[in-house]
């Protein structure tokens, strides 16, 4: 079974010039129950359809299955998708220790949200933290993709 062990933080400061890569991502939700989500996904030319189960306790670990399909596929489904759209750019920024925080900066609802992970091998693993990284939020449900579709950051 696959695992995503993965921790959150807000972005305080300056990380664009770090940055190794970045890439447009739309994604829908068909499900967004907490149980169960199922994500289609356009990243840059690509399209994925990915299903995540619930968080354990620390809400770092959860099943993660992930396919790519063609992107054509998304568009259509994205018209079966619950109401509501993210709309984000992910930067890849290297840490030191080889890891990869994947910093999101969204658009339209939850413009001025910016957040960034870290997925780790294990949840005990440490990291290197950049002084552009926030408050850590890792397991803050209002933080999840599918929660910022239902209650994006322009309500808070």
């Amino acid at each position: 079974m696959a695992k995503e062990i993965e921790r959150k933080f807000l972005v305080k400061g300056e990380y664009k010039a770090l940055a190794t890569k970045s890439t447009r991502i739309t994604q829908g939700y068909l499900s967004s129950v907490p149980e169960r989500t199922v994500r289609v996904r356009v990243k840059g030319d690509k399209g994925f359809i990915t299903i995540k189960g619930i968080g354990n306790a620390s809400g770092a670990s959860r099943y993660e299955w992930e396919k790519e399909i063609p992107v054509e596929e998304v568009l259509e489904l994205l018209n079966l998708c619950e109401p509501g759209v993210i709309d984000k750019t992910r930067y890849l920024v290297a840490e030191a220790s080889g890891l990869t925080f994947e910093v999101d900066e969204f658009y339209g609802d939850n413009a001025g949200l910016t957040v960034a992970e870290i997925e780790l091998p294990s949840e005990e693993t440490t990291f290197d933290k950049p002084n552009w990284l926030g408050e850590e939020v890792t397991g803050e449900v209002r933080y999840f993709n599918s929660m910022l579709m239902k209650n994006p950051f322009k309500n808070w």
